[in-house]
């Protein structure tokens, strides 16, 4: 009953059509003001700003000009291996001894380099066309390193030149000595197979290791150089790690790819 009450007094009661209206409190324009603001900024920042995004993948520190795998000319016994591991050689420079059935014959480099493997030991039977060593194609020892990386094909349109890198190298404790510098000197356009990759490094297992996900592309990095630094280059520490890099150093890299306004992802 008293609901009732209340609802036949209203319908008594005067319209009260000259009181003024009150559309919105003060709180509610504070809210809507903040509300266009923010709008307005974030279409300003949509046509104006830009995102940085980056992509990884692995990497490989070498001396840029790759490797080639010495084989055998020859079948027989290997007597004599001639060449270490490590060790930098001219080319014709002889590597290995074998004994065939015509004589002993001497297994000799192609091209100066870095021998960076062996697979031939005295006493072995090696057929003809053998791998018996990797070399990487190095004049001089002191040859600035290259980073190369293998990126996605898919990611390969989106690096600009000279796009900055940061290497995270594996033999190289990142908190401690932080990451490499480096920018991208150059961008094969052609998506790499299993057997490229493993004639350009020397090693069959590299390659398929960089194409599990797809056949990448080829990125090589050059090296920011410092003289301040034990290894000769720019790390994002003061001082890097306190010894010097090796050829053929696994490593992962991140590459800035061009800047996007927002607005470009609304747009078709």
């Amino acid at each position: 009953m008293q609901f009732r009450q209340q609802a036949l007094a209203k319908l008594q009661s005067p319209e009260e059509l000259d009181l003024p209206v009150r559309f919105a409190r003060p709180q509610g324009w504070l809210v809507l003001s903040v509300t266009v603001v923010a709008m307005a900024a974030a279409s300003v920042w949509a046509v104006t700003g830009s995102v940085t995004s980056t992509v990884s993948a692995p990497a490989i520190i070498t001396h840029g000009q790759g490797s080639y795998v010495l084989q055998s000319p020859v079948a027989g016994q290997v007597t004599a291996v001639l060449a270490k591991q490590g060790q930098q050689v001219p080319a014709g420079s002889p590597v290995l001894k074998v004994r065939t059935g015509k004589g002993e014959a001497v297994v000799r480099a192609l091209d100066a380099g870095r021998v960076s493997a062996l697979a031939a030991t005295v006493g072995q039977i090696i057929q003809t066309g053998a791998n018996v060593a990797a070399v990487e194609k190095v004049a001089r020892a002191g040859d600035p390193l290259y980073a190369t990386v293998y990126v996605p094909a898919e990611n390969a349109a989106s690096i600009p030149d000279d796009a900055a890198v940061d290497l995270t190298v594996q033999s190289v404790p990142t908190q401690e000595y932080g990451v490499l510098r480096g920018h991208v000197k150059s961008v094969d356009r052609s998506a790499q197979s299993p057997q490229q990759i493993a004639a350009f490094l020397g090693d069959s297992q590299l390659g398929e290791q960089f194409t599990k996900k797809g056949r990448p592309v080829a990125v090589t990095v050059r090296l920011d150089k410092s003289s301040a630094t034990k290894s000769g280059y720019t790390w994002s520490s003061a001082d890097g790690p306190p010894y010097k890099l090796t050829s053929m150093t696994l490593a992962s890299g991140s590459i800035r790819l061009s800047d996007q306004r927002p607005v470009d992802w609304l747009l078709p």
